[in-house]
């Protein structure tokens, strides 16, 4: 493939002597296409150094910065030949077909004005940041079959990723398709792929990645992952690693994609497997790990159409500790994994659920529902002002002990209906009543029991008060037009009486976790169904938003504080009539700044139970600073700052420290750099230093590469 300047490209400057000769020959055809058949509709626009014309054959010949206007098509060549009976270009050198966004580039070829089809050789085309060449190519600017192609990301280039083919059909700005590719960096063909039919707004190959580095507990490693398309819509490969401290780790890997007839269906697999010769270490159990380890991990979202969704995910851990050893990238995220099955149909005021929750591993406690049916109504006026809610389902439910308890097993039916009545007694007030009743029947009861159902109703209002007030404040420094002040007290109550009736007879799996957030109030919100308390509540709350107007649309939030407790009007063992004091403030002033503080306190003593905070400053062209704090009364007191440093349009700069102020150590000191390769590629060095009771090593150097789109 010649190479070609764009300015080669470009309109010769037309003397006056050429323009007057071009306007000669134009008169020429015209008399000509009088009298002849048309089958060309529009007279072509023609410019040249040298013009020829046969008044016999009708062809004319353009020689010297050839130029053919015709319609949206332009077509520039060293030598052009028209036909003006067939509407037929023949064009040799430096080829260039160029209508509307579309441009293609060949050493010569025909093209026909009336179709539009064409024959071309040595062929250039593409679209940033893709780049297609080919020995020869045919059709038309809208699908042309490529012969001896090949496919490059920000190419040419030696490390650039290429996709070559025999055959290819290639419709700019939509698809790409062929079989019998190969792909590659540059020159050098390594994966051969079958089958490909892929939209250009995706990735060509969905996924290379690539890490190397030293770690102490895994010793010199290098891990590598690829996908390779092999049929349309689905990809497959393996994830490949040797540590040198541990062995070799493996496993098939793969993604798939489906769109069409209403249809989208995506989803993905990874796994790998070693025999660990390393220090294996213990569990969360405090179970030695097994040498031979493993993991396999699979999501599905499907969408059959505009009622019917399916998702799902499947999480297999040989140990607790496996991801966290060879991929803690994967690991922090997510760090108890999940598997279930989720189908949901959306009908007009209703949805019905299908939920299955597995328990695939065996160092976890899990709920398992095998499966969960359910059918919710959405709030519903039935008539006087008057709203309905009701739900139902049916659970088959079952949790194992990870120790030598019994195995729980429970067949639950629940069923809830609420109805309430809206007061709106003005604009500023409004108060809504509440009443409800939830029947459970267990089927697998216990306590000596075969069976149990137990009824609860409850009564309640939630109310709030709305006011504003407005004020003619400006800063230019922080874009403020004006302030307005929303503030809206608010009050629920709830009387559930006996709430917790029954439970000697009730298994308790869906039961009451650790949670530092204020609880549902409403019985049909509760999940721990069979672990019920609070029957006699008061909630008081209190939101405040400060808004001020937009230069764009509305108005935008400068400030919010919400704040709420809990009162008790019926206090258990152990339980105080109020409840913490909940605090949850954001600051965003500015584009630049983000600020968020949640804090709990006691109701009594005033006294900080838990406080996290976060502050983000922003310099959208050059850095950004990230710090904040976590804290938890007698168990978490840390701080941390992130900061990313862009140093050019190559290189970026990171770091990252946490501290913990209970151990009196820097529990991670990270630094690192993070190289923009050609826009092809991303790779990051990273250097960290890592303290505490935990499974990493104290010091790792790792380079990550990835790339960037394919």
């Amino acid at each position: 493939m010649q190479a070609r300047s764009l300015r080669a490209q470009g309109a010769a400057r037309i003397p006056r002597g050429v323009i007057r000769g071009t306007t000669a020959i134009l008169l020429v055809l015209l008399a000509c296409g009088c009298a002849t058949a048309q089958v060309v509709p529009v007279l072509p626009v023609v410019h040249a150094d040298d013009t020829s014309f046969d008044i016999n054959t009708g062809v004319a010949v353009l020689k010297g910065h050839a130029r053919v206007e015709y319609g949206s098509a332009l077509l520039l060549a060293d030598q052009i030949q028209v036909n003006r009976t067939t509407g037929q270009i023949t064009a040799v050198g430096d080829f260039t077909i160029t209508s509307g966004p579309e441009r293609l580039l060949a050493d010569g070829g025909t093209y026909n004005l009336a179709t539009g089809e064409f024959t071309l050789t040595g062929v250039l085309a593409g679209e940033p940041p893709f780049t297609v060449t080919a020995a020869s190519a045919q059709g038309t600017k809208d699908r042309m079959t490529l012969s001896r192609a090949v496919v490059t990301y920000n190419g040419p280039d030696a490390f650039a990723p290429s996709l070559s083919a025999d055959q290819l059909v290639y419709m700019p700005g939509k698809r790409i398709s062929g079989t019998n590719g190969h792909l590659g960096l540059g020159d050098f063909q390594l994966f051969p792929v079958p089958r490909f039919d892929t939209s250009f707004d995706d990735a060509l190959l969905p996924l290379i990645t690539a890490r190397a580095g030293f770690e102490h507990t895994l010793g010199a490693y290098v891990d590598l992952g690829i996908h390779i398309p092999v049929w349309p819509g689905i990809n497959l490969g393996a994830q490949i690693g040797e540590f040198t401290a541990r062995g070799p780790m493996a496993g098939p890997a793969g993604s798939y994609a489906y769109n069409a007839n209403g249809q989208d269906i995506a989803g993905s697999f990874s796994s790998g497997f070693i025999r660990d010769h390393g220090d294996t270490g213990t569990d969360l159990l405090g179970r030695r790990v097994p040498t031979d380890r493993g993991y396999f991990e699979w999501t599905h979202q499907q969408i059959i159409d505009e009622r019917l969704t399916i998702t799902g995910q499947f999480n297999w851990w040989g140990d607790s500790a496996i991801l966290r050893d060879f991929h803690s990238s994967q690991f922090y995220p997510v760090q108890q994994p999940d598997s279930f099955f989720e189908g949901v149909y959306a009908g007009d005021n209703y949805y019905i659920d299908l939920f299955t929750r597995l328990a695939p591993n065996n160092f976890e406690i899990v709920q398992q529902r095998l499966p969960e049916l359910r059918f919710d109504m959405v709030p519903s006026a039935i008539g006087g002002g008057f709203n309905e809610r009701f739900s139902a389902s049916f659970a088959a439910l079952k949790e194992d002990s990870l120790f030598s308890g019994p195995t729980l097993t429970s067949d639950r039916f629940d069923t809830f209906y609420s109805i309430d009545r809206p007061l709106h007694t003005s604009d500023w007030l409004s108060i809504t009543p509440v009443a409800g009743g939830r029947l459970t029947y267990y089927a697998k009861a216990v306590g000596g029991r075969d069976d149990y159902t137990r009824w609860l109703g409850e009564l309640g209002l939630d109310a709030a008060l709305r006011g504003s007030g407005v004020f003619d404040y400006h800063n230019a420094l922080w874009d403020i037009n004006g302030l307005r002040h929303l503030i809206t007290p608010r009050l629920s109550y709830r009387y559930i009486p006996e709430i917790d009736k029954g439970r000697a007879y009730i298994p308790s799996i869906d039961r009451t976790v650790f949670s530092t957030d204020l609880q549902p109030l409403d019985l049909g919100a509760m999940r721990n169904i069979d672990d019920l308390h609070g029957s006699h509540v008061l909630r008081l709350g209190l939101d405040n938003i400060l808004q001020t107007r937009d230069a764009g649309y509305g108005s935008r939030d400068l400030a919010t504080l919400d704040l709420a407790s809990d009162f008790n009007l019926a206090t258990g063992p152990g339980q105080h009539p109020w409840s913490d004091v909940y605090a949850d403030l954001s600051l965003m002033p500015a584009s630049w700044l983000r600020f968020s503080l949640f804090q709990r306190m006691s109701a009594r003593t005033l006294g900080t139970h838990e406080l996290n905070t976060g502050l983000e400053l922003i310099d959208h062209d050059w850095w950004t600073v990230q710090t904040g704090t976590n804290y938890l009364e007698h168990q978490v007191e840390q701080y941390y700052l992130e900061y990313d440093r862009r140093i050019n349009e190559v290189w970026k700069g990171f770091m990252r420290v946490r501290y913990d102020a209970m151990a009196g150590r820097w529990n991670e000191l990270t630094f690192g750099l993070r190289q923009n390769l050609r826009n092809t590629w991303s790779l990051r060095y990273e250097v960290s230093w890592n303290h505490g009771q935990q499974r990493e090593s104290s010091f790792g150097m790792n380079v990550t590469v990835d790339l960037i789109r394919f």
